[in-house]
């Protein structure tokens, strides 16, 4: 087993003001009973409440942690970029701020890290979430596995640590659309995952909710994959068919009976069907180009305001 002695943390924020106090305090008794090497990085992903408050006070009274102010929302998978982007030591634990991911589940993951593994997920025990989140987030871990080719797609979590070396597979990667689980399946295939605790949110609601989940999903899709393209060929080609079928029935009836299919709701129904596969498929494609347009506008995946100093002071990113 390899040992794992520097430790960087990054923690994606949005409206976490409430929980960031007794997270970091766990999370820095947890990393010291392991490396004297390690670090906070908190990013504050465009918070609607006190949060990059909270994160400059415990910049100032812990020389651990870090903190970057986004402009504005970009996104949990940006912001956890960014973070990834400023990481100082050689593993990287990311987790999300409102310690449903325990802070003493860290070393589960750290362990099994050292035994040769490059990713490692920390999946939970028993989703604490809702049917309809539960629901949600086993369709994005489907539309994950395909993008990712990898069988821990299915095992996946915001808890997870990994080799920090692992970004300059994407360390020219500046998509407006980002997916960090699929980024890293550029720079290995060496996953893992193990079972961990997972707690009951004490504070607020999740922010991930039914559509933003499934927003993810289409976003990986069309982003990371090139199965809509294929389904948009296959539904063309399958009512292409359709078409072809009806056509022979029509000319078959006339051929026999001298009479054509008769009724305005048959040929009106046909029409529809056509239609709607032909625009479902112009809509897949308008999905690519979209994503085209966006990269060739340069759009960046995240723009910083301002990061704490040293001395826990903000520094505003602009000077």
């Amino acid at each position: 087993m390899t040992p794992i002695s520097q430790i960087s943390v990054v923690i994606p924020v949005y409206n976490g003001a409430a929980s960031l106090a007794d997270l970091s305090q766990r999370l820095e008794t947890v990393l010291r009973g392991r490396t004297a090497v390690f670090e906070l990085i908190l990013v504050d992903d465009g918070s609607l409440d006190a949060s990059w408050d909270a994160i400059r006070q415990l910049a100032g009274q812990h020389q651990c942690v870090r903190g970057i102010h986004l402009m504005r929302n970009y996104g949990q998978h940006n912001a956890l970029l960014c973070g990834i982007r400023a990481a100082r030591y050689g593993t990287v634990v990311t987790m999300d701020d409102d310690l449903q991911n325990p802070p003493e589940e860290v070393p589960k993951l750290l362990d099994k890290l050292g035994e040769g593994y490059e990713v490692v997920y920390g999946t939970p025990l028993e989703q604490q979430h809702g049917l309809w989140r539960n629901l949600a987030s086993t369709i994005t871990k489907v539309v994950l596995q395909n993008a990712m080719g990898a069988r821990t797609a299915r095992d996946v979590s915001a808890f997870r640590a990994f080799q920090t070396r692992l970004r300059d597979a994407f360390e020219d990667f500046r998509g407006p659309y980002v997916s960090i689980d699929v980024l890293l399946t550029w720079g290995t295939r060496r996953f893992a995952a193990i079972p961990v605790a997972h707690a009951p949110r004490l504070r607020g609601q999740s922010n991930y909710t039914l559509g933003l989940l499934l927003k993810h999903a289409v976003n990986m899709m069309t982003g990371f994959s090139t199965i809509p393209l294929r389904l948009a060929s296959l539904v063309g080609f399958v009512f292409t068919g359709v078409g072809l079928v009806l056509l022979a029935a029509v000319l078959l009836r006339y051929a026999i009976s001298g009479t054509s299919v008769p009724g305005f709701v048959f040929l009106a129904s046909t029409i529809t069907i056509m239609s709607g596969a032909q625009l479902f498929a112009l809509g897949i494609i308008g999905e690519y180009l979209a994503r085209i347009h966006f990269r060739v506008m340069d759009r960046p995946p995240y723009a910083i305001a301002s990061e704490t100093s040293e001395q826990g002071s903000a520094t505003d990113a602009s000077r």
